[in-house]
């Protein structure tokens, strides 16, 4: 790839209180002419949960631009939506791209338009929310017993007052209910046994969730096994926290359809991590909401 113009790339944290917590994500501007080949090449260089690109050359744009077309690649492949991907990279255009305050950022993903809205505390970005699309809830059942030994677990660890269930918000996911906050830290993923699972299921991660948090005000605590993507466990995940805004919800795990709280993730493998969910159903729509903070880390030129 022969590079004509200049090309910046940003580090951020997202998800994160401060540096080296969150999950890590890179997003490269002026990225219209990298191949599909280019950015999974870059991706996998990088080596994190995602990477992103931006499709625009920035010194084409007409200065009115609000919607960005970004594409998302894991070390392994390509994804039509990811949840701390879209977050951060609508952070790294507000700051680095536009420089200046707008009410809402769109990014045009594989899946379609996803919005992110910024909130301001003076000139910083405090938090930054993605509306998620509406849910779809799969209606196939998966048993206690089958599942818990993909994730090193007894089947009475598993939560039996509410089901294992895929559900998608644009990627699905296969969410778990536990019992403890001790059953979450003991899993670990049977590799045999997770693969064969995922041959018949239309979700190729599996989401754990637990009540209790690692010391915060958080109500739940999570963890996310996606190695099917090259990601044996992500820090913190966007998109499956949106689909468990969205089981919390469709199942009132807190006796409400209305979902507000704060979830921890990424404590076990060193990056901790703090999400805020959100639901507001209306007229038979959820509205998922999913946000965070992002953390700048680094920035240079690709050469």
């Amino acid at each position: 790839m022969q590079l004509t113009k200049s090309v910046p790339f940003h580090i951020v944290d997202v998800f994160a209180s401060e540096k080296y917590s969150g999950n890590q994500l890179a997003v490269v501007r002026n990225a219209n002419d990298f191949s599909e080949t280019d950015m999974q090449k870059f991706a996998r260089e990088m080596n994190f949960s995602e990477t992103t690109f931006i499709l625009m050359n920035e010194w084409e744009m007409t200065g009115n631009e609000t919607s960005f077309r970004v594409r998302i690649f894991t070390p392994k492949l390509e994804l039509p939506f990811a949840g701390h991907p879209t977050i951060g990279t609508a952070f790294v255009i507000q700051q680095y791209v536009l420089r200046k305050q707008v009410l809402q950022v769109t990014l045009d993903l594989k899946i379609g338009p996803i919005e992110v809205t910024p909130v301001y505390e003076g000139d910083r970005v405090k938090l930054l929310w993605m509306k998620q699309k509406e849910p779809e809830f799969g209606r196939k059942r998966f048993s206690a017993e089958q599942v818990s030994k993909v994730l090193g677990l007894s089947k009475n660890d598993i939560q039996d007052t509410f089901p294992i269930q895929e559900v998608s918000t644009g990627v699905p996911f296969l969410i778990v209910p536990l019992k403890t906050l001790k059953a979450l830290k003991r899993c670990l993923v049977d590799r045999d046994r997770y693969f064969d699972l995922i041959k018949k299921t239309k979700s190729k991660s599996i989401f754990v969730f637990c009540p209790g948090s690692h010391g915060t005000v958080s109500k739940l605590s999570v963890r996310m096994f996606s190695e099917y993507y090259g990601v044996p466990e992500d820090p913190a995940t966007g998109a499956a926290n949106g689909c468990l805004a969205a089981y919390l919800s469709h199942h009132k795990y807190f006796g409400s359809r209305t979902i507000d709280i704060q979830v921890d993730q990424g404590y076990e493998i060193g990056r901790p991590s703090t999400l805020h969910l959100r639901t507001s159903p209306d007229n038979g729509k959820t509205n998922v909401m999913v946000g965070g903070h992002v953390v700048p880390v680094a920035e240079g030129i690709l050469s």
